[in-house]
């Protein structure tokens, strides 16, 4: 896999529609081509206590900030045709897809692969656990803003390109 575009997403609250930022990093032919960082007004609009401790996001950032659908109309063009890459990529695709319920959205069937999975596969017992500073360090990368989503979407990239380079891994 040369072209792909790593993405993670951060969350308001309990609710996989309450995206409230997005992180992405496009790949082509194995470069590091764009990076996207978006904060989001999420939905529903609420942030948890926890999940503000988490990524350290408020209310504040994101008031003012477009609503997914507007968003994603902006990124869209950019990643069309392209394979999503995450770290524990249930998460994300879970996330963006009930954002696309939310807004009553086509869903375009988005091809994603998860970098935790074939991390597992491809370092197995190497590494004390799979999560994504483990996996990111030992691929050469520093995830220093760990919950940032363009810190780890970046470090999902790396991932990605030191793992996917056999295709039985691609999944």
């Amino acid at each position: 896999m040369t072209d792909f575009a790593a993405i993670d997403f951060e969350t308001a609250n309990h609710h996989l529609s309450s995206i409230c930022s997005v992180g992405i990093v496009i790949v082509r032919d194995n470069q590091i081509v764009d990076k996207i960082y978006r904060l989001i007004c999420p939905e529903p609009e609420w942030y948890s206590y926890w999940n503000s401790q988490v990524h350290g996001l408020t209310m504040e950032d994101t008031e003012n900030e477009k609503v997914f659908q507007y968003v994603w109309n902006d990124i869209e063009p950019k990643i069309a045709g392209l394979p999503l890459v995450a770290h524990n990529s249930m998460f994300d695709e879970g996330c963006l897809r009930a954002a696309f319920r939310v807004y009553r959205m086509d869903y375009p069937d988005y091809k994603f692969h998860c970098t935790c999975r074939a991390s597992k596969k491809r370092f197995g017992k190497l590494l004390p656990n799979h999560q994504l500073p483990t996996v990111a360090a030992y691929c050469g990368f520093d995830l220093i803003n760990h919950h940032n989503a363009l810190a780890d979407a970046e470090a999902c990239a790396v991932i990605a390109l030191n793992v996917f380079s056999d295709n039985d891994l691609f999944q």
